[in-house]
């Protein structure tokens, strides 16, 4: 973790941007639950608990710059929660989601799918894709199950 804190003070520093203690305890909350897709009000209880002296508006300034800075992804799965991912280094696109519509539970798909299309892009229409997001609505397993059993036989 100090490692990816470290590279990414490297990154606000080269923006002209400080590692202030409250964007430091913002970004450990990120770190620490980086499976979840937390909204700024999550982000917010989860760093008040470390930084009781932070306000609201300072957790969403934090994650609009950093949003700006591409250390994280500003998503919305379509129900009105703007939700932030951290970005990985390994990943040269943002990884892809499975979003339930009955339960809402949010699955990854870390493999980038899209990479031949990419390529296909470019060579037909002569059109570079700096970067994409593919979001699939459905209904997940753990639900189907659920309506399954359900189901009179």
């Amino acid at each position: 973790m100090e490692s990816r804190i470290d590279k990414i003070k490297q990154q606000l520093q080269s923006q002209g941007y400080k590692l202030t203690p409250q964007r430091e305890a913002t970004l450990r909350v990120l770190l620490e639950n980086e499976e979840d897709h937390l909204s700024a009000e999550d982000v917010f209880m989860l760093v008040k608990d470390k930084a009781p002296e932070i306000g609201l508006a300072t957790v969403y300034r934090t994650l609009e710059l950093l949003t700006e800075l591409h250390v994280v992804e500003k998503m919305n799965f379509g129900d009105g929660v703007a939700r932030y991912d951290l970005r990985t280094d390994n990943n040269k696109h943002h990884h892809h989601h499975l979003i339930c519509v009955q339960c809402g539970a949010m699955d990854e798909i870390l493999e980038d799918w899209l990479g031949p299309l990419e390529e296909r892009l470019e060579l037909e229409f002569g059109f570079t894709v700096l970067d994409h997001r593919l979001d699939f609505q459905g209904i997940c397993s753990r639900c189907r199950s659920k309506n399954d059993q359900q189901q009179p036989e």
